[in-house]
């Protein structure tokens, strides 16, 4: 049994430990976990000491170096008590310092999204959204937190496609509908984090921001996919006055890899939040702020570009609720039992009906060979029978699934699309030698709209702390810098470009994720717990990923690779990524270069697959529980290596 300490508030910054608490989890704490090693939150270094990240040591990695596709030889990394993967170091860092101090997965995560706000801006933002798995250790319950944007009570089903919503010959948004204000959803993630906190918070809420107001203030090294962000989306971040003076020197140029920046507004917005609580988005002056910028009608360019303004008002964000929803679990192959994110999210369902047709083959048969190498090379049927179920999926998700607060499921909801039966049928309509290409719906008798919607701003953490808790979290700002428009040190979300543009499909048939007032456009974004067993109980793995409509993709080869396959943390989220919408197009993904993938693509072919070899973004990040070497239970990470991120936590690193 671990032994238990006070908090220890020594090595943090004055703005919350060392200061008393004006927060909304004002009870009284309970003594806390506490760990004093030195070297824990640091990196391991190759000749076996160890960096702090964000130092600008040797070694730091943090250090940043132009964006890579692929990071080669990374190898699982195990930890005692606690560990936090996320895609950039310096959140990974944060929140691996707040679990240090004693603090729960949920305190973590808050310190986590801080910091990507700040210095993930093209991926995360606090007036963004995101999903939440939380597994609580001590009641062994699973709980899905929903801290999805929702679309302003003005909003009708033409807001995406009419500047006038009530004329049908009216002008589309300009100058378009993601860098209109049209895009920008009512935001989610600041509430959904202070629902959860409240709930399972250990330290107060103004501890949590250290890490990010001192990147804020002291200045960060710009990263590369940063750098790469600012770059590509010049010309709609200059319409954004507040933009131009975060992202560009005063000469114009945009800040490049490895210089140094600041961003004084952040730090101010971060330390009002930490001292009033997530009401401060919500009210006063940063919420006057956000629907100022909302509204605005021209740009900030010398040209004064016309901007389609938001109907966004105070009252829409007043109205915000986060919400906590029933998670979608299910039993996997008798062994598991996987909990995933239920609607507005497909993505969970999406994965359950994968998993629940592939439970009819023998996948164990077909893992990748050589998988100690990167994961390996995927064997042909592997890929086949995976992409072939995930088509099946996708039909379904793609016809049925929206915000179920609006649009129920059809029949009688989850159950109906899980059931084992029916994911039998399903599973007989797989051709173990010859694609479907394109797979039909499930028939529910129910007439629904297909949309596919895009989302490349996204990002995944996970977290385990000392007490057995968990968190998998998918945060996003949607497209890359999301809307483009900018306020107090943070970005606006295009979010609402999730919603299908247009209400009704070819056929006349109103779309299930069509924009309506106060819904929730629908997500691919799909944070995944797996538990040994038919019940929550014994925490055996949690991964994500960002990734847009091919995030189930990642997160299905993810389990997959560990369940099916046995690989550990690191092998199955660095695994080749492949999959496949409900298209004839089969994704393998081509990154990694060092691996030959020709005879796995001509095998896909000659089953019928047309292949997409273009590399993958993914950004999977894994914890499993295991037992390992002397059988001591340790948790095992692993991060994805198309992304700039690390595994922090105690022991050996």
């Amino acid at each position: 049994m671990q032994k238990k300490y006070f908090l220890i508030l020594g090595g943090f910054l004055s703005l919350g430990l060392l200061q008393g608490c004006n927060d909304s989890n004002d009870q009284e704490q309970t003594s806390t976990i506490v760990d004093t090693n030195p070297n824990s939150c640091n990196q391991l270094t190759s000749d076996g000491s160890t960096v702090v990240v964000g130092s600008g040591q040797v070694g730091d990695p943090s250090a940043p170096e132009p964006a890579s596709a692929y990071r080669l030889g990374l190898k699982a990394k195990t930890s005692n008590q606690y560990m936090v993967v996320a895609n950039t170091p310096l959140a990974t860092k944060a929140g691996c310092d707040i679990l240090k101090a004693g603090g729960s997965a949920v305190d973590a995560a808050i310190a986590v999204q801080a910091v990507l706000g700040l210095v993930e801006p093209q991926s995360s933002t606090i007036a963004g959204s995101a999903f939440m798995m939380y597994y609580d250790a001590q009641t062994q319950k699973v709980t899905a937190y929903d801290g999805r944007e929702t679309a302003p009570a003005a909003a009708n089903e033409y807001y995406l496609v009419r500047q006038n919503l009530e004329d049908p010959n009216s002008l589309a948004p300009v100058p378009s509908a993601r860098r209109s204000g049209r895009s920008i959803g009512v935001p989610g993630v600041m509430r959904m984090l202070e629902m959860a906190h409240n709930e399972h918070g250990k330290l107060r809420w103004n501890q949590l921001f250290d890490n990010s107001v001192q990147l804020a203030e002291g200045g960060f090294k710009v990263p590369g996919r940063l750098a790469a962000a600012i770059q590509s989306n010049a010309a709609s971040l200059a319409l954004d006055a507040n933009a131009v003076k975060t992202y560009f020197h005063a000469d114009g140029s945009p800040y490049q890899v490895g210089e140094t920046m600041t961003n004084q507004d952040y730090a101010r917005t971060i330390r009002t939040i930490a001292a009033n609580g997530a009401q401060a988005m919500y009210s006063g002056t940063i919420a006057q702020a956000i629907i100022a910028k909302a509204q605005q009608d021209k740009g900030d360019d010398a040209a004064n570009t016309p901007i389609t303004p938001s109907l966004m008002t105070l009252n829409d964000l007043a109205n915000y609720q986060a919400k906590k929803r029933d998670a979608i679990c299910f039993t996997y192959r008798s062994q598991y039992h996987v909990c995933t994110m239920p609607p507005p999210s497909s993505g969970g369902i999406a994965v359950a009906q994968t998993l629940g047709i592939l439970e009819n083959f023998d996948l164990a048969s077909y893992g990748p060979t050589q998988p100690e190498t990167e994961g390996g090379v995927p064997t042909v049927m592997g890929v086949h029978l995976v992409s072939e179920a995930e088509r099946l999926a996708y039909a379904d998700r793609d016809k049925y699934v929206a915000d179920t607060d609006f649009v129920p499921l059809p029949a009688q909801g989850v159950s109906s699309m899980l059931n084992k039966n029916y994911l039998k049928q399903r599973a007989g309509l797989i051709n173990p030698d010859q694609s479907m290409k394109v797979a039909t719906a499930g028939d529910f008798s129910v007439n629904a709209g297909i949309d596919n919607t895009v989302e490349h701003g996204t990002t995944q953490f996970t977290i385990a702390d000392a007490y057995g808790n968990v968190v998998s979290m998918t945060s996003t700002v949607e497209s890359s810098m999301g809307s483009f428009h900018m306020v107090d040190g943070f970005l606006l979300t295009n979010q609402l470009t999730d919603f299908s543009a247009q209400p009704v499909d070819s056929t006349g048939n109103l779309v299930a994720n069509r924009v309506q007032a106060n819904k929730r456009p629908r997500s691919t974004m799909a944070p995944t717990l797996v538990f040994k067993g038919t019940a929550p109980g014994d925490f055996y793995m949690a991964t994500g990923s960002p990734g847009g409509g091919t995030i189930i993709q990642y997160v299905v080869k993810t389990l997959v690779g560990a369940l099916d396959w046995n690989l550990d943390a690191q092998q199955a989220t660095s695994l080749v990524n492949f999959g496949a919408t409900n298209s004839a197009n089969t994704n393998v993904d081509s990154s990694n270069t060092s691996l030959d993938l020709t005879a796995l693509i001509d095998g896909l072919k000659a089953k019928g697959h047309g292949i997409n070899s273009s590399a993958q973004s993914s950004g999977v990040a894994t914890i499993m529980r295991i037992a390992i070497q002397n059988q001591q239970i340790k948790y095992v990470g692993g991060v994805d290596p198309r992304r700039e991120g690390i595994v922090l936590g105690n022991g050996a690193l």
